[in-house]
C-alpha cells in the first residue's frame, strides 16, 4: 500500500488533516485502531472556537454543525454566590460554538468516505521503519500483517498512541504537569441550567455547567484525582450541582444520566513536534486539562499548519514550513496551555489550600469581573487566538 501522506489516528487531528490534504490534491491514508462506531461514540470535547468552525466551513463539512449547534456569545463566572457575564463577542467580535466531538468526527467520517477516501478501521500500527527517509508504518488489520509507504507520517493518535514513544526520547524534551484533582463528569437528559455555560468557584469546589444540546446537559464537578466513580451515586452528584449552583439551582432539572466517568486534570507538552518525517499533531503532542476547552481546538489548529507545509512541499519541494511546523504550532500550544493552567488554578480548590491563596483567587476573579481589560484577556484567549503561519 502506497500513499503521500500516512495518517495513524482518525479523531479531529487525523481526519481533519486529511480533509485538509484532499483539498489540496494530497493523497493520504488514515489508520485508526479503534471501530468506526468506538470513534463516533467517545465523548470528549464540546466547544469549538470561532477558529475551528472558520475551518471546517472552508471544507465544506459544517453543514449540520450550523443547523445544530449552538453559537454562544458569552459566559459566566460564579463566585461568592452570584454570577457575572463575560461577554464574549462584544468583546472580541467572535463566538464558540457547543457541538459534540462526536458529532465533528460523525460529520469527518461519513465525509471522508463519501469522497472514496480510505479510513482503515481496527488497523493498529506496530511500527515504523525507515522514517529519515521513505517512511513505512507496519499495521495490523483482521490478523494480518500488513505495510504502508508513504513519504512522511503524521502522528494523530492521541496520548496514549504508538507515535510519541516510537521517537526516541533523547531526542524530545517533555513538559508535564499532574493537577491534585479532577472531574466527575456527567451526560443528563435535561435541559440546560442557562443558554450559556457556567463556570463556578465554590467552598466546595469547581463546578461547570454546560450542554450538548437544548436538550442534553454536560455537567462536570471538582473531585479527588484518585476519585472512583463508585463514589458518586446520581443522588450525590446532583445534591452536589444544586448546592454550588447555589440560587440558581431551582433551574436544575434532574434528568436521565446517560453517562458517568472521571476526567483527570494534566498539563504536558512534548517538543520538538517532529523527529525526523514523523509528525506530531494534536493529543499525541500535548494535553491540557480542560477547564480552557482547548484540546480539540489545538488540534485543528496545529494540523491547519501541517497542511501548509506539506501543500508546499508538494507543490515546490521546498521543506520551510515543515522544517517550522514545531516552532510555529508550539508557540500557539504554550499560549494554550498558559489560559488553561490559569483558569484551572484560578477557579479549583488545592488541598489544604491556605486561606491567604484563596482569596487571592477570589480577589482575581473579582478583578476579571470589574476590569473590562481583564475581562477582554480572558475573552480573547476563550474564543481563540489568531494563528501565526
Amino acid at each position: 500500500m502506497r500513499t503521500q501522506v500516512g495518517i495513524v489516528g482518525a479523531g479531529p487531528a487525523g481526519l481533519l488533516l486529511a480533509h485538509l490534504l484532499r483539498r489540496a490534491g494530497i493523497s493520504s491514508v488514515v489508520l485508526e485502531n479503534r471501530s468506526r462506531q468506538y470513534v463516533i461514540e467517545r465523548v470528549r470535547a464540546g466547544l469549538l472556537e470561532q477558529g475551528t468552525v472558520d475551518l471546517m466551513t472552508e471544507l465544506g463539512l459544517a453543514d449540520r454543525l450550523h443547523h445544530e449547534g449552538l453559537a454562544h456569545h458569552g459566559l459566566a463566572l460564579r463566585f461568592g454566590g452570584i454570577s457575572h457575564r463575560v461577554p464574549l463577542t462584544e468583546l472580541t467580535g467572535k463566538v464558540v460554538t457547543i457541538y459534540g466531538q462526536n458529532e465533528v468526527m460523525k460529520d469527518l467520517i461519513d465525509a471522508r468516505l463519501a469522497a472514496g477516501d480510505e479510513i482503515l478501521f481496527e488497523a493498529a500500527a506496530t511500527g515504523f521503519e525507515n522514517l529519515d527517509t521513505k517512511p513505512r508504518i507496519r499495521f495490523r488489520q483482521n490478523g494480518d500483517e500488513e505495510v504502508l509507504e508513504c513519504d512522511f507520517v503524521a502522528g494523530c493518535d492521541g496520548f496514549h498512541g504508538m507515535c510519541r514513544p516510537a521517537i526516541p526520547s533523547s531526542a524530545l524534551t517533555t513538559y508535564d504537569r499532574e493537577y491534585p484533582f479532577a472531574w466527575v463528569g456527567i451526560l443528563s437528559e435535561s435541559p440546560p441550567v442557562s443558554d450559556e455555560l457556567i463556570y463556578v468557584h465554590h467552598a466546595r469546589g469547581f463546578a461547570l455547567f454546560t450542554m450538548r444540546s437544548p436538550s442534553l446537559s454536560r455537567l462536570y464537578l471538582q473531585c479527588r484525582p484518585d476519585d472512583d466513580i463508585a463514589n458518586w451515586p446520581d443522588a450525590r452528584i446532583w445534591e452536589e450541582l444544586h448546592l454550588r449552583l447555589g440560587d440558581e439551582g431551582d433551574k436544575l432539572i434532574e434528568g436521565k444520566v446517560s453517562q458517568k466517568a472521571i476526567t483527570p486534570m494534566r498539563s504536558f507538552v512534548t517538543a520538538p513536534m517532529r523527529y525526523q518525517r514523523l509528525f506530531l499533531a494534536g493529543d499525541a503532542a500535548h494535553i491540557v486539562p480542560p477547564t480552557g476547552a482547548k484540546g480539540l481546538n489545538l488540534a485543528a489548529a496545529d494540523v491547519r499548519v501541517l497542511a501548509r507545509g506539506f501543500d508546499e512541499y508538494y507543490v515546490t519541494g521546498r521543506t520551510d514550513l515543515l522544517d517550522c511546523y514545531s516552532d510555529v504550532a508550539l508557540r500557539r500550544v504554550w499560549k494554550a496551555q498558559r489560559f488553561s493552567w490559569w483558569m484551572t488554578s484560578m477557579l479549583h480548590l488545592f488541598e489544604a489550600q491556605p486561606a491567604f491563596d484563596r482569596q487571592v483567587q477570589l480577589a482575581e476573579l473579582d478583578y476579571i469581573t470589574d476590569s473590562r481589560a481583564a475581562m477582554t484577556s480572558l475573552a480573547e484567549n476563550y474564543v481563540g487566538l489568531p494563528f501565526e503561519v
